[in-house]
């Protein structure tokens, strides 16, 4: 098995140490979803965010962690009950991940953590410091009480061997994207980039879902909203008056290849209102 990661690994081509962190973080994050499948959650469960952008719709920037809704509201829902399935799975591979549950139960989102220094002490690294070994995390996510309104897939993965994964649609996911645009309460470039990235792309965001998040969490909680193509160019518009272009850039750089980190220089107020109207205008 150690052979399958090592060809893999080769596909990265990584030319420094963090591009080769990425590499690794990215195949636990594919292994993890094998052994996920195996373990049947993705018959309670959807895959979703920006990791599920890049590994089944080649979305150009490397993604930290993994994200899922839950497909019915479950406030019971924890994640010990996969660390079997993962451990074994992992083991199967040569990985020996250290797992841990950090869960607030009062809250909606439940997380876990694999944390892993065994694979790059198998693998020939070539930026490898056996003296400083990188221990590789991958958060694993999940809202238990999910906004209404998400329409999913079954899509089909080859590595590390062929399974399949429930996903949100590419227009359910954009929606919760807009949502994380219009509410996080802080600055991440990396949602900027995912727009101007969904904005190429043949498909609308899912409106009522959009409008059942809002409704759940958020500035515009609790509101009676009509979110129709008006009411999100405007709320896009004046969120967009209020960012820092060259912070939101410099967020996003380092998950980005040299050819895609180059288009940075344009991030502006101008650029991202460009692709607003192109987005009204597609929609309409």
């Amino acid at each position: 098995m150690i052979d399958l990661l090592r060809k893999r690994l080769k596909t990265y081509s990584a030319t420094n140490a963090l591009q080769e962190e990425q590499a690794l973080k990215e195949m636990l994050q594919e292994i993890a979803l094998y052994a996920l499948w195996r373990g049947d959650f993705f018959n309670v469960a959807a895959f979703q965010g920006g990791t599920s952008l890049r590994i089944l719709h080649q979305l150009p920037r490397f993604s930290e962690d993994l994200d899922f809704i839950l497909l019915k509201p479950d406030a019971s829902f924890h994640w010990s009950p996969y660390f079997r399935i993962l451990t074994q799975v992992l083991q199967q591979f040569g990985v020996h991940c250290e797992m841990t549950e950090r869960d607030r139960m009062d809250g909606a989102i439940r997380q876990a953590m694999l944390k892993d220094n065994s694979m790059g002490r198998q693998l020939d690294l070539s930026f490898f410091d056996s003296d400083n070994p990188r221990k590789i995390k991958v958060k694993l996510e999940i809202d238990t009480q999910p906004p209404a309104g998400t329409n999913t897939d079954w899509r089909f993965l080859d590595f590390p061997v062929d399974f399949e994964v429930c996903a949100q649609d590419l227009s359910s996911n954009y929606a919760l994207k807009l949502h994380a645009l219009l509410c996080r309460p802080y600055l991440k470039g990396r949602d900027w980039f995912d727009f101007a990235w969904y904005c190429k792309q043949k498909c609308a965001p899912n409106l009522p879902h959009l409008a059942q998040a809002l409704q759940q969490t958020g500035p515009w909680k609790g509101q009676s909203l009509h979110v129709d193509i008006p009411w999100l160019a405007d709320a896009l518009t004046t969120k967009i008056s209020q960012i820092d272009w060259q912070l939101a850039a410099k967020d996003v750089a380092p998950f980005l290849a040299n050819i895609e980190r180059a288009s940075l220089s344009l991030w502006s107020e101008k650029f991202f209102l460009e692709k607003v109207s192109k987005l009204s205008m597609k929609i309409e």
